[in-house]
């Protein structure tokens, strides 16, 4: 990754965040407006529909593919935990349209940031203040409980930050004491969107983003650790498949 050219890279990733940045303020206005007139699932739908202009502006714009294998695992009729790796701004543009709907485990301060955080707010996400890490794992477990009783899935990023290609971190237990306390099977997946679009980085390189999709990890009558371990051990062996790791 160090000896990629970064020239014509930068011209495209400028490109894309020349249309991105202007569409997204009219757009979050929009929804700012909208969004609150409607019911949840309504108000899911319109207010991510913009993501689907995201990746294709970012097709486009800088030659970054998606490819999605295991779909079908993802349950029908019925709510969920997903864990996820996190390494990419990617997730909070591609995952949107993958599980629909999902209300999104984050750190407060992203509903700070103004129009894209205002808007993202009105989507019911599970907003954690990390500094207060007993009070943060309370709020989950009530929060995504309610969440889950409503048949919304819940997305964790059990790493807790986004880590670079090739790091790893620790995985946290939130994902699956909350699936454990809600009686709802844990939906590991991975991706190695940070590859073409590296964490809090301007550039992005073309290319395909892998996505993997793992089957359900059951829930009753076991324990959260096996529950996790489960779950992380699917997903470290395939980020090690698709280069994440």
């Amino acid at each position: 990754m160090a000896n990629r050219s970064t020239f014509v890279p930068a011209i495209r990733s400028g490109l894309y965040y020349l249309l991105m940045y202007p569409v997204t303020i009219l757009y979050s206005i929009f929804c700012l407006i909208v969004g609150p007139l409607l019911p949840f699932r309504a108000r899911f739908s319109v207010l991510s529909s913009i993501n689907y202009f995201y990746i294709a502006w970012l097709r486009i714009s800088c030659g970054v593919k998606v490819e999605v294998q295991g779909r079908e695992n993802l349950p029908k009729g019925q709510a969920f935990v997903v864990i996820a790796n996190h390494q990419s701004e990617w997730e909070t543009l591609f995952l949107q349209l993958l599980v629909r709907p999902q209300v999104v485990v984050l750190k407060r301060e992203l509903l700070k940031i103004p129009f894209f955080g205002w808007a993202l707010a009105l989507l019911k996400p599970i907003a954690l203040d990390r500094s207060q890490r007993r009070g943060a794992l309370k709020q989950l477990l009530e929060q995504g409980v309610e969440r889950l009783n409503e048949g919304i899935p819940v997305l964790i990023f059990p790493q807790g930050t986004r880590l670079p290609v090739g790091e790893l971190g620790r995985m946290n237990k939130g994902g699956s004491m909350l699936a454990c306390k809600a009686g709802v099977p844990v939906v590991p997946l991975v991706h190695n969107a940070g590859i073409y679009w590296p964490g809090k980085s301007f550039i992005k390189y073309p290319g395909t983003v892998q996505v993997r999709v793992g089957k359900p990890v059951d829930v009753e009558g076991r324990s959260v650790d096996e529950v996790q371990k489960d779950a992380t051990e699917w997903m470290h062996q395939q980020m090690h498949e698709i280069g994440a790791l």
